[in-house]
């Protein structure tokens, strides 16, 4: 059985983070290098444009690398890449996710959902292990019925 975190506590990929940062580096640096040693034909402002060529694919990597889930005593901070909500305990219904899926999936008291990619699916231990946190604290915290 899993133990309820105490709280604050965050949940957040580890391999995502890994992966796209060290991407963005290795793609801010090669664009830099080859703006310096590009072929003469190309200008300043050519050089300049592949330099924020790579800053914006650095940018968007790192949006991607913020995700995070956020819980504390007043409710659940999602975090994914462009968008953060914030909900109270008693907004959120239950979290699920099926085998396969790249990250879980909130259910809220107004009928919708949102995907929370913080947890990714794709760490499977850690995954799992941060998705019966979360779903503990949702029982515990919220208005949602008890596990049976």
């Amino acid at each position: 059985m899993t133990e309820t975190p105490a709280l604050p506590v965050v949940w957040r990929p580890r391999t995502t983070r890994y992966v796209a940062y060290t991407t963005a580096g290795v793609i801010v640096l090669s664009m830099i290098v080859l703006a310096v040693v590009v072929a003469p034909q190309f200008k300043l402002f050519d050089r300049v444009l592949m330099i924020l060529f790579g800053v914006l694919i650095g940018w968007v990597l790192h949006m991607l690398a913020r995700c995070r889930v956020a819980a504390d005593a007043e409710g659940i901070t999602v975090v994914n890449a462009f968008r953060t909500r914030r909900l109270e305990w008693a907004e959120v219904i239950d979290v699920s996710m099926s085998t396969g899926e790249p990250w879980p999936t909130l259910d809220l008291s107004d009928g919708t959902s949102i995907g929370a990619m913080g947890i990714n699916g794709t760490e499977k231990a850690l995954s799992a292990r941060q998705l019966a946190e979360l779903r503990l604290l949702i029982h515990q915290q919220g208005e949602a019925p008890d596990p049976t």
